[in-house]
């Protein structure tokens, strides 16, 4: 086992409402910070154009906890797919209207992490994409 001295900073920029988000990730490039994450809030994925638009013209390699902000063009998300919860909300609306009481419905996790890529936003941000993760990908966004 090869050892080394490598060490992991960290730094965080708070965008709780809208206007913060430029102010965020400039204070992020300031820091020339590696790579951001991004979390998984509705604030931030209501915005996720802004961001995706912002970290591309910062230069600032982005991840994700859902694949709408790969969509919108983002770098690359691992997480749960949006699309399941709404459909699963969907049937249990169906079956809260059907009669079953609510606190009779099971509470359900997500058995699947969905991963996306964002080859385009790759290729703008000079980063190559080794092979193996384009084939891990669930979905790659060309």
């Amino acid at each position: 086992m090869a050892s080394g001295n490598h060490s992991l900073k960290t730094f965080s920029a708070d965008a709780n409402r809208p206007e913060d988000i430029e102010g965020a990730l400039q204070l992020l490039s300031s820091e020339r910070v590696d790579v951001v994450i991004v979390l998984q809030t509705s604030i931030l994925l209501a915005n996720r154009q802004e961001i995706a638009a912002l970290a591309l013209a910062k230069r600032l390699p982005t991840v994700y906890g859902y694949r709408e902000h790969v969509m919108a063009g983002g770098l690359i998300s691992y997480g749960v797919d949006l699309r399941w919860y709404y459909y699963r909300c969907a049937s249990f609306v169906d079956r809260i209207l059907r009669g079953t009481a609510p606190g009779d419905l099971p509470v359900e996790f997500p058995t699947k992490m969905v991963l996306a890529l964002n080859f385009k936003t790759a290729k703008a941000l000079g980063l190559e994409v080794p092979p193996m993760l384009l084939v891990r990908a669930d979905e790659v966004i060309e």
